[in-house]
Parts: structure tokens; sequence; C-alpha cells
């Protein structure tokens, strides 16, 4: 597998860069792009939810959004250290019945050499919210028009 840059360790600048990536990656809501950034063994817990490997990966999020439809999603980094890295995300999306919500969390990554996340921990929340109080709409514009992470 090739290298995924930027690569451990992080400096503030590249743990940003891999932050909005990842934020880039998911939201083509792709499960074989995305599950490319894993390693092929990478562990996962994600709500209640344990995983293992890049198949495992690919298939849970082939059906996450199956369910999760116009999902969009906005991370931010919380802190970086050597080869790990936290966030702090949310991402909105409607369910089949049109019900709107919004999902806060924070996930725990860690990095190989080659810059492959080896494992991620992710503790996520849900909140029902109607149409009109949506935040987040798509990609995350290239300069304003939303209000950042940090104020909600």
């Amino acid at each position: 597998m090739a290298p995924r840059p930027p690569l451990p360790p992080f400096t503030r600048e590249t743990a940003l860069q891999k932050v909005q990536a990842a934020e880039d990656a998911w939201n083509t809501r792709d499960p074989a792009h995305v599950a490319l950034a894993y390693t092929e063994d990478s562990v996962w817990r994600n709500r209640d939810t344990s995983l293992t490997g890049r198949d495992a990966i690919t298939a849970f999020l082939r059906d996450k959004w199956a369910r999760e439809l116009d999902y969009a999603l906005r991370k931010e980094l919380w802190a970086f250290e050597d080869n790990r890295i936290a966030v702090r995300f949310q991402y909105e999306f409607h369910d089949a019945a049109g019900q709107w919500w919004r999902a806060y969390g924070n996930e725990l990554w860690e990095f190989t050499e080659e810059g492959l996340m080896r494992r991620r921990e992710a503790s996520i929340n849900d909140v029902r919210i109607d149409a009109g109080e949506r935040r987040i709409f798509g990609p995350r514009p290239a300069a304003g028009g939303e209000v950042p992470m940090a104020v909600w």
C-alpha cells in the first residue's frame, strides 16, 4: 500500500490536513474510497459496533449511507501527538421517513508510519432536528457560508 500523506509524527499543520482530508473523503459517501484510508486490519469502535478490517469497514459504511440520507459532515481537530489525532465532529442526515438528525461525536485515531489509520474509536450521540435547524449543507464551502463549528 502506498503511503497516505500527511505522515506521522503530526504537526499542527499536518494534523489539520489529515482531518480535512478525512472530512472530504467521508463527504463523498463512497465506502470503497473512504476505506482506503484504513489499514487492511484496522480496528474500529463506532457507537456500540466493533469492526476489524477494511472489508468490514466498507460494508459498514455502505449500510450507514443507505440509512443516513443526504449525509453531510464537519470535522474539527481537537488534539494531536505523534501518530494520534483526536477530532470532534457533527454531521446531519435524514432517515427514510424524512426525519432530520444531527450527530455529535468524538473520534480517536491512531496511524501507521505510512499514514494509514489502524485504529478508530468513535462516540456519537444523535439529536432529532427540524429541517429548518440544519447547519450543514453538503461539503464544506471554500470560504464562508456557514457557522464555524467552534461557535456551535
